[in-house]
């Protein structure tokens, strides 16, 4: 029988979960520290693992049933892959985190597809511009749902993580088969690599290159409404620093973008307030429709 805190771990692998308890197990001579979601990365205090046998370390954390972690070791200031969790995913900066869900927790049932969901077509396209793109080049993927009537469009920014990671594709085509939204298009750009946090720390460069290419390129490419007779109905989703960059968008420009989403928006850094505050403060939003979330 299968009993001790090490016997577990190398059995069932890391963490350890028991109802809403997870236990983040280390084997070895000494332990590295332990970050996540659940100390705010590096912005909290890492956490030290206690000896509880000899060579076994552990961290207890008390977490919602339904929860989804991500986390990482650190062995002074270097990442140490946890040998007992082989489930990584990308963080979107080049770098990967171990994770886990909670017992109750589990993926969205929206990315699954059924084969009688009508699908959109997804189409790659690389835009060169030398005064708006890092590196004189930018790759936006377009989706056009499975519809013939002119629709909104959605700009999506860190939109090659958002059509891998988050399947944001599939979970259009299933709110749309499923009648929760009416049909969007998708115009999801990526980030410009090393130049990501100047490109969405309110950034007018991105405003520019949003008017000048990516607008242009969707109206061609893809059935859209035209914004002169319904101003306001597309739509502008970002995370993080993204979810920022996404807020900025629709400030800046409420007559194209008068739908915001912002997923755990990066509106401030420290004690400094970006000037998304006071463009709220200022400005006229009442013509915008602002969907913000976070992440317990």
């Amino acid at each position: 029988m299968i009993q001790t805190l090490e016997e577990r771990a190398l059995f069932h692998g890391t963490p350890l979960l028991d109802g809403e308890a997870a236990t983040f197990v280390w084997l070895g001579e000494h332990a590295p520290d332990l970050i996540g979601d659940f100390t705010d990365w590096d912005n909290g205090k890492p956490v030290s693992l206690t000896q509880t046998d000899p060579g076994v370390w552990t961290y207890r954390l008390a977490l919602p049933t339904d929860a989804y972690i991500e986390y990482v070791f650190y062995d002074q200031g270097t990442r140490v892959s946890d040998p007992n969790n082989k489930r990584l995913t990308s963080n979107g900066m080049g770098k990967y985190n171990h994770y886990f869900y909670m017992p109750a927790g589990k993926p969205t049932s929206l990315v699954r597809q059924w084969h009688n969901d009508p699908r959109g077509i997804v189409k790659k396209v690389e835009l060169r511009s030398d005064f708006f793109f890092t590196g004189g080049k930018r790759t936006i993927h377009l989706y056009q749902p499975a519809t013939m009537e002119a629709v909104p469009l959605i700009v999506v920014y860190d939109g090659s993580d958002y059509l891998r990671r988050a399947k944001l594709t599939k979970i259009v085509d299933r709110l749309i088969a499923e009648g929760q939204i009416r049909p969007v298009a998708l115009a999801l750009i990526d980030n410009g690599g090393a130049a990501r946090g100047l490109e969405y720390s309110c950034n007018e460069a991105t405003v520019g290159m949003l008017v000048e290419e990516i607008l242009p390129l969707a109206q061609r490419e893809l059935n859209l409404l035209d914004i002169k007779t319904n101003p306001g109905s597309f739509g502008v989703l970002g995370a993080s620093m993204g979810g920022l960059m996404a807020l900025y968008t629709g400030l800046r420009l409420p007559h194209i973008f008068g739908k915001v989403l912002s997923q755990s928006g990066a509106f401030s850094f420290g004690v400094y307030d970006t000037i998304v505050f006071d463009l709220v403060r200022c400005g006229d939003v009442q013509s915008i429709n602002i969907w913000m979330d976070v992440g317990l």
